[in-house]
């Protein structure tokens, strides 16, 4: 097994400054300290592009998803799945952004994933126990997709990265062929989000007609 922890994978100033806090508030600091990484950490996917020289980060990724999950008409929890989207790469500040071109097992994505969790939670709960419950409860929820709200949330997901790929096309004039992103429309379930992909689609379509864009 690897012996990649959370703590090793932080800065050394980030990790002393976890390491003497000695208060519930020094420790929330700390916990958000760690959050901001998610400001500045780059969806790593894009960066595999050339024409994307400017990728959305982790939290722009996040935030968006929150938004459609307030805006969602679906009958679920409305403010489960906002925190739940919020919550779901929360981990990302920590681990990274692996993707499925990195050289990473999904077990070992999942473990590191689950103590980043644990890792920051614990910082939480120093100051506020049932926020700390409740974010891992809700990363739980959505990683093993146990609740219609996890179904919904995992949905946007997938959408909101089709919609950014679609803006990123029409930023750069479809310079570079984005199709296999697409393909997440297969795998989305819920009746909502489905139309609103299909919706998005329609208008990608009509843009590459425009423009006389067409891939294989």
């Amino acid at each position: 097994m690897s012996d990649w922890t959370p703590e090793g994978a932080l800065p050394a100033d980030l990790k002393e400054e976890i390491e003497n806090a000695a208060t519930g508030a020094e420790s929330l600091l700390a916990f958000l300290h760690v959050v901001e990484r998610l400001k500045t950490t780059p969806r790593t996917g894009w960066l595999r592009y050339k024409m994307i020289d400017d990728p959305e980060s982790i939290a722009d990724h996040q935030y968006r998803m929150s938004i459609i999950a307030m805006l969602s008409l679906s009958p679920v929890n409305q403010n489960t799945c906002v925190k739940m989207a919020l919550v779901h790469d929360m981990a990302e500040a920590i681990v990274g952004d692996i993707t499925p071109f990195d050289d990473m097992t999904k077990a070992e994505k999942s473990r590191r994933e689950q103590a980043s969790i644990l890792y920051m939670a614990a910082l939480v709960e120093k100051y506020n126990p049932k926020a700390a419950k409740e974010i891992v409860d809700l990363w739980n929820q959505y990683e093993h997709c146990t609740t219609d709200e996890a179904r919904l949330v995992k949905d946007i997901d997938k959408f909101e990265l089709m919609l950014q790929t679609y803006e990123y096309e029409k930023q750069h004039k479809f310079a570079e062929d984005l199709s296999q992103f697409y393909t997440l429309r297969g795998v989305i379930k819920t009746e909502e989000i489905g139309k609103l992909a299909d919706e998005l689609l329609r208008k990608r379509q009509v843009a590459m007609d425009k423009l006389g864009v067409k891939w294989d």
